[in-house]
Order: C-alpha cells, then sequence, then structure tokens
C-alpha cells in the first residue's frame, strides 16, 4: 500500500462529509473527519522528510575528497561509528604545497614580491626553486591583550633586549623534480635572491628555519 493512501483516503471522507447536510451527520462527525484528514496529512508529510533525511545521509556516507592530496593519519576502523563534526583523517593538499620562511623583520626591506628563492629541504639533496609569493600583513602583538573592560590591556614591563620579530613569508614552489617526496611540515633552508643581493640565511644571514606547509580539509 502506497505511503499516501491513508492520507488520500482522509481526505476524500474529509471532502464527503463536508458534501453532506447538516441532517445527514452531525458537526460533531464532521469535525472529527477533517481533524482525521490534517492528522494524515501531517504524517505523510513527516514521512516524505524522514525519506529526503535518509537519503541525504546516505549520501554523505560516501566521502568524496575536494581537492587532489593524501590521506594521513586515518583513524577509522571496520564498525567504528562517526558523529556529526569529528575529524577522523587529515587530506594534505597536494595543490597547496608551499614553504613559509620566517625572516627577521630588518631584512623585509630586500625581499620582494616575485624575488627567486633557492630552496633546500633537510636531508634532501636536490635544491627546489621558487619565488616570494607574499608577505604577511601582520602577527600577533604579544605585549597587549584584551581586557575585561574591551581596553588595551598592556604590559608594563619592557625587555630592555628587543629581538627582531619574525615575520612570515611565503614561498610558491615552482616546481618539483620528480622522485622527490614533499611532505607537510619537513624543514627547509631557503635563499632569497634579491636583486644583485643574495640572503643567505645559511651563510651571511642568521640561519632560520623554514617549513613546508600545506591546507588541509
Amino acid at each position: 500500500m502506497p505511503a499516501s493512501a491513508p492520507s488520500e483516503q482522509a481526505a476524500a471522507d474529509d471532502a464527503r462529509y463536508r458534501q453532506l447536510s447538516d441532517n445527514a451527520v452531525s458537526q460533531q462527525k464532521l469535525e472529527q473527519a477533517h481533524a482525521a484528514a490534517q492528522q494524515a496529512r501531517a504524517a505523510y508529510d513527516g514521512a516524505l522528510a524522514d525519506r529526503d533525511l535518509a537519503k541525504l545521509n546516505l549520501a554523505r556516507s560516501e566521502v568524496r575528497a575536494p581537492v587532489n592530496g593524501r590521506i594521513t593519519n586515518l583513524e577509522l576502523r571496520p564498525g567504528a561509528y562517526v558523529s556529526v563534526g569529528r575529524g577522523v583523517t587529515a587530506l594534505v593538499d597536494s595543490d597547496t604545497l608551499r614553504v613559509e620562511g620566517y625572516f627577521e623583520e630588518t631584512k623585509l626591506p630586500r625581499i620582494h614580491a616575485g624575488d627567486r628563492v633557492s630552496i633546500r629541504l633537510m636531508g634532501e639533496a636536490t635544491p627546489l626553486a621558487g619565488h616570494v609569493e607574499s608577505i604577511a600583513g601582520g602577527i600577533e602583538d604579544r605585549e597587549r591583550g584584551a581586557g575585561a573592560t574591551l581596553l588595551a590591556n598592556v604590559n608594563p614591563t619592557f625587555a630592555w633586549v628587543r629581538l627582531a620579530q619574525r615575520i612570515p613569508v611565503r614561498i610558491a614552489l615552482d616546481g618539483v623534480p620528480e622522485g622527490l617526496r614533499l611532505v607537510a611540515g619537513r624543514t627547509a633552508t631557503v635563499t632569497v635572491e634579491s636583486g644583485t643581493t643574495r640572503l643567505d640565511p645559511a651563510g651571511l644571514w642568521r640561519a632560520f628555519r623554514a617549513r613546508l606547509v600545506r591546507d588541509a580539509s
């Protein structure tokens, strides 16, 4: 029997009772038929909503990767239950791999977007080529916090020795040699060629660490 049969039957009874005169059917019976028709219709609409929700949940049970990359740190096992909003794995987006270099602020005037960059990953003999994509627009102010009254809460003490702040510089990879494994989080040393000047953290300037990072979905 179709799921809509009770609703259709109740609607037909309600319409039939409404066509009868007051001598043939009481007002109470008419109201009962009308209420039964409304209840059957509500039950039918609820069944349709449950069906559509079941279809949606079934479609969501098949996970499709929104980007290219590799699955890592998979914690699922056969028979495991997954609750809504709980992450169970990480997807490393291979199309967004890049290098984040942390330069001292005193070096920033000699770094510009588009400058060529030489990259060496720790443990790898093959160098990579890239270019400066962007320079961060700001970093966290460690001397200031949020007060309870929404006013600035400034640290009253000040260190006499001030170190240059490290500013993130995003470096895009121009190409990856075949066979080189890129793993997000690896340590890299970068050399920025700014015009005729080479900003080499392993040579004239202090060594600093860069990180091969990615976007995770």
